[in-house]
Order: C-alpha cells, then structure tokens, then sequence
C-alpha cells in the first residue's frame, strides 16, 4: 500500500521522540539470566539480551503508551514484528543508563489473511553518562487495524 493511504498524523510520526528513561541492571540480577541462558561473555558484562530487557525496562513510556503514538489500542494485540541489536560497548550491571527512542517509521501493509495492519519501527539505545551509546534495540511492532481505521 502506498504511503499516501496514511493518514497525515502517522505520516508525521518518523523522527519523533519516545520519552527518555533510565534504568540499571542490578548485579545481583545478571547472574540469573546466565542461569537461564548461558554465559554470554566476560562475567563483568550483561547478557546481550539486555539491549532488548534494559531498553525495554528503561524508557520512559509503556508499550502501550509507544502504541498510542500511532493510535493502536494496545488492547487490540500489537505483536513483536522483529528485533535487531547494536552492541558498541559492554553493558555493565550496576551502572545507570540513560534509554532514549526514536519513532523511525511507519508503513501501512495489507495481507490476504492479516487483512489490513501497520509496521511501527522504532529505536531505544542504552547512552551511558559520557553520552555514548552502548546498545540499541530497533524493534518492529505489527499493529492489526480494525474496520475503522485512524
């Protein structure tokens, strides 16, 4: 579908910002996960799967509120569309990270079975106190539209 078939107050959407977070993994915490997963690496650094938990954990809005930006009900069941990571520097436990986030873009899509629904792309990065980013998680949200699309 082309772009033109948004309406202009989703066109408008890339660029904006998600409200800025902090969040710190307690060390206590980290060793658990290892549990689960396995160890990723140094027994100083986080899991890698905190790009994802930490930003997620961190910024300063709910996935329902990050919905709401593109007028999706989360009650109408948003779904994880897909994940990438970005690694720059270790993740620390015990160390505070500022998380910030970026609406990257929107595209409305229709499928034979899906009918009609929008791809919400945005990023999150963990920046540490110098202002550098130490990871980021840009994620894909699949979000169904009823009849009445906004």
């Amino acid at each position: 579908m082309p772009e033109a078939d948004l309406p202009e107050h989703l066109r408008a959407l890339p660029g904006t910002a998600l409200t800025t977070g902090t969040v710190s993994i307690p060390a206590a915490e980290a060793p658990l996960l290892v549990d689960v997963l396995g160890p990723p690496g140094p027994v100083d650094e986080l899991h890698p799967i905190y790009a994802y938990l930490a930003t997620q954990r961190g910024i300063g809005m709910s996935v329902g509120e990050v919905c709401a930006l593109a007028h999706f009900d989360i009650d109408d069941g948003p779904m994880l569309g897909s994940v990438q990571f970005e690694y720059v520097a270790p993740m620390r436990p015990d160390t505070e990270y500022r998380v910030e986030g970026t609406i990257l873009g929107i595209t409305r899509k229709q499928g034979r079975a899906a009918g009609i629904f929008d791809l919400l792309d945005f990023e999150e990065r963990l920046v540490d106190d110098d202002g550098n980013m130490v990871a980021s998680a840009r994620l894909s949200f699949v979000l169904p539209r009823k009849e009445n699309l906004p």
